[in-house]
């Protein structure tokens, strides 16, 4: 897929080959490193809003996981384990090394959120800090679907249907598609939030069938192999070791039924968190407020060895 408008002015250009996929990211700043990584329907792109004040403290490096964005889109399998949470957290791993970071921290939106914390529960020893945004964990979503959740989150069950259910439907309108998930989802219910930029890379990303394919298998793997991971790790008493530090929405997140913070607790050794006036797009829809709340504790835990 082309990369429509840059908007990292400033910022290198790199694609990473980790032998399963090849990785686009941009990267720029100084200091302690610091991977970011977007969710669903959306690519690295939904930074750009916090990139340039976040560069100024860290090294930082923006990806676009397999199969979104201008990232290589390998082909899936029956169990779903080639767009598992683990496989694109290995992917980030190499994706740092290759870079030189061997500790960073690492924060997701989203679908980018599993990834991470993923990445900090398989990789603790690369893994400094991790900011997972407006998410609970995959396991706990399952665990706590009422009719209303159900309903809600609709887009759960319907991305984890048998392909090519999902796919066709979607690709009858996929620009409709997008923008109803969009507006849906954050805080005003219209597009107010994005830049007509972003938005041309989110309308690209949903046109192209191969990766609505590989986002479908993104969810079929959430629904599968990633809940398993998860309920095994709780079972073994596995918890995330790093200072985890929870980022949500006060209009998506926050409007459930149960506190964040409480629900990461059992998953977690050192956990801080904070509400943000925002729907779900925090980075995107209150910018200045994402940025007051994430750069101390990037500052805090840079301080740590």
């Amino acid at each position: 897929m082309n990369v429509t408008a840059d908007l990292f002015p400033g910022f290198a250009e790199r694609r990473i080959d980790t032998g399963a996929a090849q990785i686009f990211l941009r990267t720029g700043g100084s200091g302690p490193p610091l991977l970011l990584l977007h969710g669903y329907p959306q690519t690295h792109v939904c930074w750009h809003r916090i990139a340039p004040e976040l560069a100024r403290h860290v090294t930082l490096v923006v990806a676009d996981l397999r199969g979104y964005g201008a990232s290589s889109v390998p082909p899936s399998d029956a169990e779903h384990v080639a767009y598992s949470k683990r496989a694109m957290a290995e992917d980030c791993l190499k994706v740092m090394r290759t870079l030189g970071h061997e500790r960073f921290v690492v924060g997701g939106h989203d679908r980018g959120g599993r990834v991470a914390y993923r990445l900090a529960l398989d990789h603790p020893e690369a893994v400094r800090a991790l900011v997972p945004i407006d998410i609970l964990p995959t396991a706990e979503v399952w665990r706590r679907i009422t009719a209303e959740r159900a309903v809600g989150s609709y887009h759960w069950g319907f991305l984890a249907q048998p392909h090519p259910l999902p796919e066709t439907l979607i690709g009858h309108e996929p620009v409709y598609y997008l923008e109803h998930t969009l507006k849906s989802w954050a805080g005003p219910r219209d597009l107010s939030p994005f830049s007509a930029e972003a938005l041309a890379h989110y309308r690209a990303l949903m046109k192209d069938p191969a990766r609505v394919q590989a986002m479908c298998e993104d969810y079929r793997a959430g629904a599968s192999v990633d809940r398993r991971l998860d309920e095994a790790d709780l079972a073994a008493g596995r918890r995330i070791a790093c200072p985890t530090f929870v980022l949500w929405g006060s209009e998506y997140l926050g409007r459930g039924s149960a506190r964040p913070l409480d629900v990461w607790r059992p998953w977690c050794r050192e956990l801080s968190g904070a509400e943000i006036r925002s729907g779900h797009f925090l980075a995107e829809e209150n910018p200045q407020d994402t940025l007051a709340a994430l750069v101390p504790f990037l500052a805090t835990v840079g301080e740590k060895p």
